[in-house]
C-alpha cells in the first residue's frame, strides 16, 4: 500500500494552517505586543523564512489571521436567502459557536477588543466588523421589503447593535465562561431581536 505525496498546494495550506494556528495561540498566551515571524515560526516549527514567504510581515499575519478565524464561524447559512430567518439563524449560531469556541476564535475577539488602542490592528477590524455589519444589513433590508421586519427598523443601527451586543457576549465568555451561558443565552438573544425587529410600533 503506497501513500500518495501530498501536492505543493496541500504542502501550503498545511503550513499556512500551522503557522495560523501558531499565531493565535502566542495571541492568547501572551497578546498581539509580543507576537513576532520569529516566534510563530519557532512555535509552528518551521523556519522563520517560511513564515516571511508565507505572509511577509506581522500586518499581513494579522489580517490572514482576522479573515480565517470568522471564516465558517456560523455554518449553515450558506445558501438561505437574505431576510429575518438568515438573521436569526445568524445570531443563535454565533451565539451557539460561542460555546465550543477554539484557539482562533478567541484570538479574534482578543485582537478585536485590543483594536481599539493598537494601531496596527484597527484598520484590520474596521474592515471586519463592516463586513459583517453589511451581511446583517442586507438580511435587515431585505425583511424590510418582505414584510417580516417592521418598515421604520433602521438596517445600519441595527447591524450595530447586533454586532456589538455578540462580540460583547463573546469578550464576556472569554473573561468568564461560568458565568455566560452561551447556550441559554442564544435562545432568549434570538427571541429579544425576533419581538424587537417584528412588533409594531405604537
Amino acid at each position: 500500500m503506497t501513500t500518495a505525496r501530498r501536492t505543493q498546494k496541500q504542502r501550503r495550506d498545511q503550513a499556512e494552517t500551522a503557522l495560523l494556528n501558531a499565531a493565535a495561540e502566542l495571541v492568547v498566551e501572551q497578546g498581539v505586543r509580543s507576537l513576532t515571524l520569529a516566534r510563530v515560526s519557532e512555535r509552528a516549527g518551521y523556519s522563520r523564512g517560511l513564515v516571511t514567504h508565507h505572509f511577509g510581515s506581522k500586518q499581513a499575519l494579522l489580517e490572514r489571521l482576522a479573515h480565517a478565524t470568522q471564516t465558517g464561524f456560523v455554518p449553515g447559512l450558506d445558501g438561505l436567502p437574505p431576510g429575518l430567518d438568515r438573521l436569526l439563524r445568524l445570531i443563535d449560531g454565533y451565539l451557539g459557536a460561542l460555546g465550543t469556541v477554539g484557539v482562533l476564535n478567541r484570538a479574534f475577539l482578543l485582537l478585536w477588543a485590543e483594536a481599539a488602542t493598537a494601531a496596527e490592528l484597527a484598520p484590520i477590524f474596521r474592515e471586519r466588523d463592516e463586513a459583517f455589519r453589511a451581511d446583517l444589513r442586507e438580511d435587515i433590508a431585505a425583511a424590510i421589503v418582505d414584510g417580516t421586519i417592521r418598515p421604520d427598523a433602521v438596517p445600519d443601527e441595527v447591524a450595530i447593535a447586533i454586532v456589538g451586543q455578540l462580540r460583547g457576549i463573546g469578550l464576556q465568555r472569554l473573561l468568564d465562561p461560568q458565568a455566560v451561558n452561551t447556550q441559554r443565552l442564544r435562545r432568549a438573544v434570538t427571541e429579544h431581536w425576533r419581538q424587537a425587529l417584528t412588533r409594531a410600533q405604537t
